[in-house]
């Protein structure tokens, strides 16, 4: 469906009035997320914050799928999203099931067409000079955008950007740290991650590139999340030694 086709998206090119109405900046990434879907051919959606490592951290889902396929490109560290965010600039993976795109991110695509998503379309959030983060869009045949829904997701993606530079800064969250630490503040969660790869550095004696990859590592061999597992790190119920 075209952006002039759907009664709610008005001439002017700007997304439904209502759906930011009245909402606080921290609601509107999610319901941009429902536009997104109800918009473009697409069957999910999920916003990601690039944290200071480059690792994405989930904000929001329309779905659990999509919210699981922003979660496989955490533990990962791969994937059209972490691409486009270090990039600065759309990725558009037409076909995940074969080709170029399988070859780019073979795991991430193994995982994303076990859940029956064939198609990935990340966008930047940010400015032309700093990527805060992505726009993810899952599709679940093979095919790109064409010229107007590529417009479309760019400016949803526009839109979602200046909903997060809306957001209480550092001061305001306790955060201090500088004008871009209020980031940090929306992805707490991902707080569970740093503080269990500190955790698997004193058990194993090595840096914290090391101790986020075997954290990665025993996530995607148990097929659990980063954060499932940083939770078990936490708990006393996952230790890690040299030999495994």
């Amino acid at each position: 469906m075209r952006p002039s086709d759907d009664p709610r998206w008005p001439p002017g090119g700007e997304p439904p009035a209502d759906e930011g109405r009245g909402a606080s900046p921290g609601v509107v990434p999610e319901r941009l997320c429902a536009v997104a879907v109800r918009l473009l051919p697409v069957i999910g959606a999920s916003a990601s914050l690039r944290d200071g490592d480059g690792l994405p951290v989930r904000l929001c889902a329309s779905s659990d799928r999509a919210s699981y396929l922003a979660e496989v490109q955490a533990t990962l560290g791969d994937g059209p999203c972490v691409s486009a965010a270090e990039s600065g600039a759309p990725v558009i993976a037409r076909d995940l099931r074969y080709g170029a795109d399988a070859d780019r991110w073979p795991v991430f695509a193994q995982q994303a067409t076990a859940v029956g998503v064939n198609a990935v379309y990340a966008l930047p959030l940010g400015s032309d000079t700093v990527c805060v983060g992505t726009l993810d869009l899952y599709r679940d045949t093979p095919g790109g955008l064409t010229g107007a829904e590529l417009n479309t997701a760019r400016l949803l993606a526009g839109v979602m950007t200046t909903a997060l530079m809306d957001l209480p800064h550092g001061e305001e969250y306790g955060l201090g740290g500088g004008e871009d630490a209020w980031l940090s503040g929306l992805g707490g969660g991902h707080d569970e991650v740093y503080q269990a790869v500190g955790m698997i550095m004193a058990q194993l004696g090595v840096g914290a590139d090391e101790a986020l990859a075997r954290l990665r590592g025993a996530a995607f061999a148990r097929g659990r999340t980063a954060h499932d597992v940083a939770r078990d790190v936490l708990a006393h119920r996952q230790r890690f030694d040299l030999d495994g």
